[in-house]
């Protein structure tokens, strides 16, 4: 009898980490409603002819490999040092007073410089790497503040629209991104670490198009045309241009 009440006591402590972040502390839920991508194969309406490149405010803060926001010498933020990143320029970005970073554990933060209090942290990863382990989950594409919203991608399997206010995910969509993204209106174009653009719709991270390309490469915008390397793509079909 202690033998069965010893396992079931460990198999109830077992149950309860798995809902544990291992790297922050703090109560974790799992960021996908389900594991599959929700592709309309639709084209996207009214395509805009271009599209302004997205600006950020003059960001003094700096980021390093063990995941330290830095105003100078003095440290703004310590997060949890990890041997699994990418090595590479890391650019907080500043909105509103406040600093975003993405981390190389997955997480992304906004933080207040003034007073290094943490406004929020959120998950950037799909559910299978809630247990961290050897996956890479480093989040080295440029992070976007929109308004309300936060547009933040990262090496573990999610591109995700983030609450500013409150930093809980409005979606997900279960792909990895390495590279920086491109917001016109109401979509963004993601190309994906399987080399697919996918055209994902803002209001509710359905996927109108994904196209495979051969010259994977931070996409550009112009003339209603996605442009990858030497490939170019029509925006609204996702169809390849001659």
């Amino acid at each position: 009898m202690k033998k069965v009440a010893i396992f079931v006591v460990c198999a109830i402590a077992l149950c309860a980490c798995d809902k544990h972040d291992p790297i922050l502390p703090g109560e974790r839920v799992g960021i996908f409603a389900t594991g599959n991508l929700r592709v309309l194969n639709t084209p996207v309406p009214n395509a805009p002819e271009s599209i302004a490149e997205y600006e950020s405010a003059d960001c003094a803060y700096t980021l390093d490999n063990q995941n330290t926001i830095w105003d100078g010498e003095r440290k703004v933020f310590a997060g949890f040092p990890t041997n699994n990143y990418v090595t590479g320029q890391r650019s907080p970005v500043c909105d509103g007073g406040f600093v975003y970073a993405g981390l190389s554990t997955g997480e992304l933060v906004k933080v207040n410089p003034k007073n290094r209090q943490i406004a929020w942290i959120a998950d950037v990863y799909r559910q299978s790497n809630m247990m961290g382990g050897a996956s890479v989950l480093d989040i080295i594409a440029p992070i976007q503040v929109r308004g309300k919203y936060v547009y933040a991608g990262g090496l573990g399997g999610a591109f995700c629209k983030i609450s500013n206010a409150t930093g809980t995910a409005a979606w997900c969509a279960d792909i990895g991104v390495e590279h920086p993204f491109l917001v016109a209106n109401d979509v963004a174009y993601v190309l994906d670490t399987d080399n697919y653009i996918n055209a994902i719709r803002l209001r509710d991270g359905a996927i109108y198009w994904r196209t495979l390309t051969a010259t994977p490469a931070a996409p550009k915008y112009e003339n209603k045309t996605i442009i990858t390397g030497t490939e170019r793509f029509n925006a609204e079909t996702g169809e390849l241009l001659q």
